[in-house]
């Protein structure tokens, strides 16, 4: 199976926790604080949506506050706030779980989501508890089949050395906004990342090992 590079594991990408917290022993990793993003000379509804989540989000994670304290509770509640409105964890569970979600009763597709968004929402606390900034550059957007594909490089240091990661949201239009499932960076994407571990996860254990395993881990985050 296909993995993120080692970089790509140590930074949160703005609205994709998760690779930081894969179920199959790869170890969850502090995540940063984004940097300042770049201007661009023309931003098309995709750029626009992506960048106004980062730079939302990015801002409260650069907060300081105390960890495990009310602030830090409250400044979470309000990062979650924000990712609802941008991140759809619905459709990029349905996606990631295709091969079995239409064997699960409602009860468990239910259950699954929650974990889910979970996981998503802890990690950005710990997001708040690191500090490793990065620039964000938009390099444009492509519609494909109804779907928004936004490219960004993400500039950073590593060991004192430049380092550039292309990073690509894919977005669907709901309700009048656009709203990311997937993103794909190193040319694996996010969903089909989660497929391959949640696939594997449920051939041995069933579908409540996996969500077994997504509770345990939540709960680690929340430690």
């Amino acid at each position: 199976m296909r993995r993120f590079s080692r970089v790509a594991f140590r930074i949160l990408i703005p609205f994709f926790a998760l690779p930081g917290v894969a179920l199959h022993g790869v170890a969850a990793a502090d995540a940063p604080a984004a940097g300042p993003a770049t201007p661009a000379a023309a931003e098309g509804p995709g750029v626009k949506a992506v960048r106004k989540a980062n730079d939302t989000v990015s801002a409260l994670l650069r907060q300081k506050v105390a960890p495990k304290s009310a602030a830090e509770k409250r400044l979470a509640s309000e990062i979650s706030a924000r990712l609802q409105g941008f991140l759809d964890v619905d459709e990029l569970g349905q996606r990631a779980l295709a091969d079995h979600w239409g064997a699960l009763s409602a009860e468990k597709k239910k259950q699954f989501t929650a974990l889910l968004r979970g996981l998503v929402e802890a990690s950005y606390v710990r997001a708040l508890r690191s500090n490793l900034a990065y620039e964000v550059r938009y390099l444009g957007e492509e519609a494909q089949a109804g779907v928004l594909r936004v490219s960004t490089e993400l500039h950073l240091r590593k060991q004192d050395r430049p380092e550039v990661i292309a990073v690509d949201y894919l977005l669907r239009a709901e309700r009048g906004s656009w709203r990311a499932f997937d993103l794909v960076t190193d040319g694996v994407g996010l969903v089909e990342n989660y497929r391959a571990q949640f696939n594997k996860v449920i051939a041995k254990e069933g579908i409540l090992g996996l969500l077994e395993r997504m509770s345990k881990k939540q709960a680690q985050l929340g430690s």
